[in-house]
C-alpha cells in the first residue's frame, strides 16, 4: 500500500482531463519546453487528488485540493501569478506576533489573507465534478 497523486484538469464544460504528474511538475517548475498553448492567457481549474494505492491503483481518496492554474500568453504557468500565490500562502501563516496592544484587539490579518487566497486560487466542485473524479479514479 502507498500514496499517490492524480491530477485532473477541469475543462470549461466541466469535463475532466487526466494530466500526467511528471508533466504537471515540469509546468510548475517552469520547464522552458513545457507548455499548454490551448490554455494560453487562461485560468484553468484543476484537482490534485491524494489517494491510497494498492498495486498502484487508487483504493481510497485521502484528500482533494481544488486549485487554479494561471497560464501566460505562451501557455506556460504565469510566473508572476505563481509567485503571488506562494507569497500569499506564506503570509497566511500566523506567526507569533506579539504587540503591546490591548488584549481585546484581535489580529485577524491571516484570516483575511486566507479568504483572499481561497477566492483567488481555489474553487469548489459541483457534485457532478466530484462524481466524475471518483469515476475516473475507481472506474
Amino acid at each position: 500500500m502507498g500514496t499517490g497523486l492524480r491530477i485532473f484538469l477541469i475543462n470549461d464544460d466541466d469535463s475532466l482531463q487526466r494530466f500526467p504528474l511528471a508533466r504537471f511538475e515540469r509546468l510548475i517548475d517552469r520547464d522552458p519546453k513545457e507548455r499548454l498553448p490551448q490554455y494560453a492567457g487562461k485560468r484553468i481549474r484543476y484537482a490534485l487528488v491524494i489517494a491510497d494505492l494498492v498495486n498502484r491503483k487508487p483504493v481510497e481518496i485521502l484528500r482533494i485540493q481544488y486549485s487554479i492554474l494561471t497560464f501566460d500568453s505562451e501557455g506556460k504557468i504565469d510566473a508572476a501569478e505563481l509567485e503571488k500565490e506562494m507569497r500569499l500562502g506564506v503570509d497566511m501563516v500566523p506567526i507569533g506576533k506579539t504587540t503591546a496592544t490591548s488584549l481585546k484587539v484581535v489580529d485577524a490579518e491571516h484570516h483575511f489573507l486566507q479568504k483572499r487566497y481561497e477566492n483567488r486560487y481555489l474553487w469548489r466542485p459541483t457534485p457532478e465534478i466530484e462524481e466524475a473524479i471518483e469515476k475516473a479514479l475507481f472506474g
